[in-house]
This record gives structure tokens, C-alpha cells and sequence, in this order.
């Protein structure tokens, strides 16, 4: 049986949300002394996560309409999603005053505990999934999913440039409380909107995402802000 458009953009982000549910759950279990994942590297549970989600996108790719021609892109919108994506990566990392966040991030430290040295190998995966992957699935959950069905349920009849304020704002405030830097999400959910409405073509806000997302990967790298990841 054929997967209905909405179960295809929203099955590879809910393995990606339940993971991070999973994962919050477990570390409070863990400081209350009930360690259910024993000896598991808790960073290897970042690339057992990517892996599933995307085998999930290959599997489903196929049914990603908004997805199929890719190299239908103007040069200029190409252009114009680089550049947001930057604006997008120093504004995130310029809001994370106590007023902007909610909530603690642990973020993601890839340093062997014994040896202290950086794990190269999870920092690759880390960043393929934080530029490549989760660009992405967010895209597709929270632009082309969820921004057109709050105008009309049969969302792929949604032309993104009819989207209205209403769908727009919900869309960026939803996208935001996912992340506890939560008003740099809000601002990064703004521009990612704008550009999928601007240009009608989900590459664009992926590419601008996936900047930003990179962008950062390199920069906590380079910084050992592990926070920000």
C-alpha cells in the first residue's frame, strides 16, 4: 500500500524526535541510578539515530515530489539561500543569552573521555547529519508538511507562495520550541519560511539549512562550544 504524503514527511522526523525523547529519558533514569543502555558510548547514539532516519529518506524518497528536480534551481535563489543560511548561523551564535533560551542544552562533545582526544569519525557523522540529514527532514516536516496543511489539508496542492501569515507564524513558533535557543529557532523558522514562500522551491530553505547547520558544525569544532551541538 501506497504511504500517504503526510506519513512520508513526517515518518523520518518522528525517528528523529523519538530518539531525542528516548535519549532525555534514559539520561534521567541514568542519574537516578537506573542505567538502561549499560556500557553503549551514549555518543553513538547520534549515529545509530542518523543511520535509521536515513534509510527512512531513501526509503521514501521516491514520494518527495517537492524534492524531484533539484537541479531546477535559479542561480540567484541558490544565492540568496547561501547568504541566509550564514545570517542564520551568526545570529545562532550570538542569542544565547539567558533571555533568548529555554531550557539547558548538553549538546554533543565528541571527545574520548579517557584519552581526551576528538573523535574524528563521530565528528564526521555528526556533521553529515546536522548539514546533510536534518536539513533535510526538517524541511520537509515543518516547510513543506506542516506550513501548507495549516492552510489546506491536502497540502501538496499548496502553492508555497499562497501560504498566509496565520500558517507562516504558527509554523516558525512550532519550529523554534524545538530547539532551546529559542529565539534564534524563531528567527531561523522566519527565514526558512521566507524562502521556501519566496522562491516555491524546498531545495532553497534545505541549502540555506543545511549552511547554517554546517556553518556551526565547523565552528564548535574549531571553538569546543559543544552547547551549540
Amino acid at each position: 500500500m501506497k504511504p500517504s504524503p503526510a506519513f512520508c514527511r513526517i515518518f523520518p522526523f518522528a525517528i528523529y524526535i523519538g530518539f531525542l525523547v528516548f535519549e532525555s529519558i534514559f539520561s534521567f533514569l541514568k542519574t537516578k541510578g537506573f542505567d538502561l543502555l549499560g556500557n553503549l558510548d551514549e555518543n553513538w547514539h547520534y549515529p545509530i539515530k542518523i543511520l535509521l532516519v536515513t534509510l527512512a529518506i531513501l526509503w521514501l524518497w521516491r514520494h518527495f515530489t517537492e524534492l524531484a528536480i533539484p537541479f531546477a534551481i535559479k542561480w540567484l535563489d541558490l544565492l540568496t539561500g547561501i547568504v541566509v543560511g550564514v545570517i542564520v548561523f551568526v545570529l545562532w551564535i550570538n542569542l544565547d543569552q539567558s533571555w533568548a533560551v529555554v531550557g539547558h542544552s548538553a549538546g554533543y562533545n565528541p571527545t574520548d573521555p579517557l584519552s581526551h582526544q576528538i573523535d574524528w569519525m563521530l565528528v564526521a557523522i555528526r556533521i553529515f547529519g546536522a548539514a546533510v540529514i536534518v536539513p533535510l527532514i526538517e524541511e520537509l516536516f515543518w516547510r513543506s508538511f506542516i506550513m501548507r496543511w495549516l492552510e489546506q489539508q491536502h497540502f501538496l496542492e499548496v502553492d508555497p507562495a499562497k501560504v498566509g501569515f496565520k500558517a507562516f507564524f504558527i509554523t516558525a513558533v512550532l519550529f523554534a520550541s524545538e530547539h532551546n535557543l529559542i529565539l534564534a529557532g524563531l528567527l531561523a523558522g522566519f527565514a526558512y519560511n521566507w524562502l521556501y514562500i519566496r522562491t516555491r522551491n524546498l531545495w532553497i530553505p534545505v541549502v540555506a539549512h543545511s549552511v547554517t547547520n554546517g556553518l556551526l558544525g565547523l565552528w564548535v569544532i574549531n571553538t569546543h562550544n559543544w552547547q551549540f551541538w
